[in-house]
C-alpha cells in the first residue's frame, strides 16, 4: 500500500528515518537526523519495501495535532459538511519544490474531508517562484473542496505590496466577505468583514510569531482559535510546508463561519509564504 500523495512518510525500506515519495514511486531522497540525503542503495524500479506504507500513520499524525492543539480527538465521529465541522485540520503538502500551495483537509480523527489546491498557475508563474521571491506580491487564487472534488469555498488574494486581503466566495462565485490586513509589525491582525463592508470578527494572532490565532465575533468574543503546529525537525528542514488547526468553540451563522474556515489558509497565504 502506498500513500495518496507526495511527501515525506517514514522510509518503508527500513534504511532511513523518512523518505521522500513523489506521487507515484518512493525516491532515494531521504532523512536522517534532521538532515536530507540521498540513499546511496538507491530504488530500483518497482522495488517492495519491507513494509507496506501505513495509513493509520496519516491518522496518528493528525490526532496528535488535534491533541497539540488543545483537544483530545477523542469525541465520537460526526458527519459534518466542511462548512459545519467544529475541529477542522489543515495540512499544507510537503514538497520538495514548492510551485504551488495545496493542502490537505481532515476532521480530528484523521479522515480526509476536503483538500485545497491553488489554480489558475501559468508556467510562468511556476519559473517565477521556482527562481524568485517576487511570487509573494502576486495574486494568489485557492479553492477548497469537498472529498468529491466539488467546490465550497474559492479564495483570492489580490497582488500586494505590504499588506494583504483575501476575497471569500461561494462555490456559486457569490461574495462571502474578506479578510483585511490591519497591520505589518506587532501581533498582525485581520478585519472579517460581510460582502457589504460590515464587520463581523477579527483574526487576532496571540504572539508576534503568528503561530498562534484567535478568531473574535462582533462583540468581541472569542469564538473559534487557530493554531499553527509543528510537524517534526525533519518536515520542517526540508519543506515549507505548514500546518494548522482550526477549532470552533459554537455554531457561527455565515458569514462568519465561513470566514473562520478560511481563516488557516489567509494566515498561510499572507503570511506564511512571504517568509519563505
Amino acid at each position: 500500500m502506498q500513500p495518496d500523495s507526495e511527501g515525506w512518510f517514514p522510509d518503508p525500506f527500513g534504511r532511513f528515518e523518512y523518505r521522500w515519495f513523489d506521487g507515484e514511486a518512493w525516491t532515494a531522497t531521504v532523512g536522517l537526523h534532521g538532515e536530507q540525503h540521498v540513499d546511496p542503495e538507491g530504488v530500483t524500479p518497482g522495488a517492495v519495501p519491507h513494509a507496506t506504507f501505513d495509513r493509520g500513520f496519516v491518522r496518528r499524525r493528525v490526532r496528535h495535532q488535534v491533541t497539540r492543539s488543545g483537544g483530545t480527538g477523542q469525541r465520537p465521529a460526526q458527519e459534518h459538511g466542511l462548512l459545519d465541522a467544529d475541529v477542522l485540520v489543515v495540512n499544507q503538502k510537503a514538497k520538495l519544490v514548492e510551485l504551488s500551495n495545496e493542502y490537505m483537509v481532515y476532521d480530528e480523527h484523521g479522515e480526509q474531508v476536503g483538500a485545497v489546491r491553488e489554480v489558475g498557475q501559468t508556467t510562468a508563474r511556476k519559473v517565477v517562484r521556482a527562481l524568485t521571491a517576487f511570487d509573494q506580491y502576486l495574486e494568489h487564487r485557492l479553492e477548497l473542496t469537498d472529498v468529491h472534488g466539488e467546490a465550497v469555498l474559492r479564495l483570492t488574494r489580490p497582488a500586494k505590496l505590504l499588506r494583504s486581503t483575501v476575497h471569500v466566495r461561494a462555490a456559486d462565485g457569490t461574495d462571502v466577505g474578506r479578510l483585511v490586513q490591519q497591520n505589518v509589525v506587532g501581533k498582525v491582525r485581520f478585519a472579517m468583514e460581510a460582502a457589504g463592508g460590515a464587520r463581523v470578527g477579527m483574526l487576532l494572532a496571540e504572539n508576534w510569531r503568528a503561530w498562534d490565532f484567535r478568531v473574535e465575533d462582533a462583540e468581541g468574543r472569542e469564538v473559534a482559535r487557530v493554531h499553527k503546529t509543528f510537524e517534526g525537525l525533519a518536515r520542517a528542514l526540508f519543506t515549507t510546508a505548514d500546518n494548522y488547526v482550526v477549532r470552533v468553540h459554537r455554531p457561527l451563522a455565515d458569514p462568519l463561519r465561513s470566514l473562520t474556515v478560511a481563516a488557516a489558509l489567509c494566515i498561510d497565504t499572507a503570511l506564511k509564504q512571504d517568509e519563505g
